[in-house]
């Protein structure tokens, strides 16, 4: 079996603490899309309130489904339209307030000064907002800018994790097999993805409550994740236990 050379990365809350920021901009949009639309909320979106339900999915897929929820019509031009409304606003946030996951830049550094591995980004956010996510807070000079790929950008038409293509074309792209990477997620529908593809895939739990952890750990479990890391002291771990694997 191949060894493992390549790592790939989801971004949002694996790398960067993004979510409660980007949800934040997403539920004011998508009450406005709501608003437009006639739809009588009996409570309006909040940022914590999405991260529940659509943690590891883009903002286009977020309206679709509740565009078949609610029963109103997006056109096309329209979804476009909003799409790039909440990118704006989340770039915005992200921008003012972004910090990265403790302990990652640890490991990124020790990762790039070593040189084993071919590090990547796969995202299902626009790569407008992974661009400027990472720039925030300086891990640009880790990636490669045409090894930074996103659902919602890379892949057409357009797609969201779970499904594996963005995966699969990072892949194609990087010229790798899966059996020759690992990815690291934090979500189900992104450790889906990555499973689907056929990646060995670590489940990062490390952004979520005390309280929430045990119950993530199952559901990234049940995702297909091979191993858990609550901390990214633990990655080096972690990698080791995946590559005996390959052995």
């Amino acid at each position: 079996m191949p060894k493992i050379n390549t790592i790939l990365f989801d971004c949002d809350n694996t790398l960067v603490l993004s979510e409660e920021l980007a949800f934040e901009a997403s539920a004011e949009v998508l009450n406005e899309i709501c608003t437009a639309k006639g739809v009588n909320l009996e409570q309006k979106f909040t940022g914590p309130q999405l991260i529940v339900e659509f943690v590891g999915q883009n903002f286009r897929g977020m309206v679709r489904s509740l565009s078949e929820r609610f029963g109103f019509q997006v056109t096309p031009e329209e979804l476009e339209d909003y799409v790039r409304r909440e990118e704006t606003a989340v770039i915005a946030k992200l921008r003012a307030a972004l910090k990265p996951c403790p302990g990652v830049d640890a490991q990124l550094d020790r990762l790039a000064a070593h040189g084993k591995y071919k590090l990547a980004i796969v995202s299902s956010s626009a790569l407008r907002r992974v661009n400027a996510s990472i720039e925030k807070v300086g891990h640009d000079r880790f990636f490669d800018p045409n090894h930074v790929f996103s659902a919602a950008s890379s892949l057409h038409p357009p797609n969201s994790k779970p499904d594996p293509a963005i995966y699969l074309h990072a892949m194609k792209v990087l010229g790798k097999t899966a059996d020759e990477c690992v990815a690291v997620e934090d979500s189900k529908s992104g450790t889906l993805s990555a499973t689907r593809a056929g990646i060995k895939t670590i489940g990062y739990i490390g952004p979520y409550e005390d309280d929430k952890k045990p119950e993530m750990e199952k559901v990234l479990r049940d995702a297909g994740a091979v191993v858990i890391m609550k901390d990214w002291s633990e990655f080096e771990d972690c990698l080791d236990k995946i590559e005996a694997l390959n052995q």
